[in-house]
């Protein structure tokens, strides 16, 4: 299995490219969105890969991220789903327009790509519904949230302030409660509202992971009756 490439471009075709890996050349299939992000050739790239394998074809797919091709992993799975309609679906949306849209149940957003009917697209909206958390936590766990600013100099005011009034204690950060807000605001929930729903989906389970805790904000955050 080739998980990952890094190498530099040697040219770039409409729907792929080849990379040179010390002497050896890949031919690796990519969505539009993602040739349109990758370096002039000569340049050097890094992609994380999936092997299709089948009796007789060997092909190599590229991707920028772990979300997107796992994505493309996911949407493979689904009928009438093959490599050239997931690199359509991914082309037209990306990874984080695809948890979007499956985590929302927005059929018609998958519809918008090349190729893909109405049926294919609510297929893949509800067959892939449950799997929306985990990607987004995959990709969000890639990049942690910000360390808290440092103290502001070691100046001593003239008198001491008054002392302040009791405060509420903030909620406990942590990095799967920064990557679920970070998250659902994706999704396009107000600040308000995800910390809310991801407030209520910690106090039932305290120690759920960032894929769990997005789960139970968007049950709660989904539309009732």
């Amino acid at each position: 299995m080739i998980g990952r490439l890094a190498g530099r471009i040697e040219y770039r075709a409409e729907d792929h490219v080849l990379i040179d890996v010390r002497g050896v050349g890949y031919v690796v299939h990519c969505s539009e969105r993602t040739l349109g992000a990758l370096p002039a050739p000569g340049e050097a790239v890094a992609l994380w890969t999936d092997l299709l394998v089948r009796e007789d074809l060997l092909q190599l797919y590229g991707f920028l991220t772990l979300g997107e091709r796992e994505w493309h992993r996911l949407l493979m799975r689904v009928q009438g789903v093959g490599a050239k309609a997931s690199l359509a679906i991914l082309g037209a949306l990306g990874a984080d327009g695809v948890s979007r849209a499956v985590a929302l149940g927005d059929w018609s957003a998958i519809r918008a790509a090349k190729g893909i009917g109405p049926k294919t697209a609510q297929r893949v909206v509800n067959e892939l519904k449950d799997k929306a958390p985990g990607v987004m936590a995959l990709d969000h766990a890639a990049s942690p949230p910000a360390s808290p600013e440092e103290g502001a100099g070691d100046a001593v005011p003239a008198a001491a302030p008054a002392p302040a009034a009791p405060r509420p204690a903030p909620p406990q950060e942590t990095p799967a409660r920064a990557e679920a807000l970070s998250a659902l605001g994706n999704l396009g929930y107000a600040p308000g509202e995800a910390a809310a729903a991801v407030a209520e989906a910690l106090d039932a389970a305290p120690e759920a992971d960032t894929a769990a805790l997005i789960r139970g904000a968007l049950s709660r955050l989904a539309p009732k009756g």
